[in-house]
């Protein structure tokens, strides 16, 4: 057993059991889920289990956490979107529910980088690609894209990548 229950607060079973994978730790918190009957957030642990067997199934590999993670990160986008076009519908009950998704979701991220983070990293990844131009984006985007998985949302990087590149 791990030493805090993700239930008791907003620690989640990776943080706390470091040997654990990623997946290993989401398991362990569907586990706690069922014990502590929290109907919500094992509904949602279910799904990303299922997506993470998926993905496993799909693409015959072993789940690393960096997969763990990407497919983690599309959720939570997914997510985002259903909920903007819940709230452009008048759906506020379904987008509420989205959001209690992307919450339990995050638990299992890593956590989020400030902008001012994000800013040195592209400072960093410019200079050490040696990048000058918009054609140079891609080197960029190859240096952040796995230290970012899951930390930063890739299409705001991207932006500012742009911006920098482009001026």
């Amino acid at each position: 057993m791990t030493e805090a229950s993700p239930a008791a607060g907003k620690q989640s079973p990776h943080q706390t059991a470091t040997e654990l994978t990623l997946y290993e730790a989401i398991s362990l918190a569907m586990k706690e889920a069922m014990k502590a009957r929290d109907k919500a957030r094992l509904a949602v642990i279910r799904l990303m289990l299922a997506a993470l067997k998926q993905k496993q199934i799909d693409e015959k590999i072993e789940l690393a956490d960096a997969v763990v993670l990407s497919v983690l990160d599309k959720m939570v986008k997914q997510r985002r979107e259903s909920c903007r076009q819940y709230q452009a519908a008048g759906r506020e009950d379904l987008a509420a529910q989205e959001n209690a998704e992307i919450e339990v979701i995050k638990t299992f991220l890593p956590q989020p980088l400030s902008d001012a983070e994000i800013d040195q990293a592209i400072e960093a990844a410019i200079a050490s690609s040696g990048a000058s131009s918009m054609q140079d984006m891609g080197k960029v985007m190859a240096l952040l894209r796995e230290p970012m998985q899951g930390r930063a949302d890739m299409a705001v990087i991207s932006a500012k990548i742009k911006t920098r590149l482009g001026s």
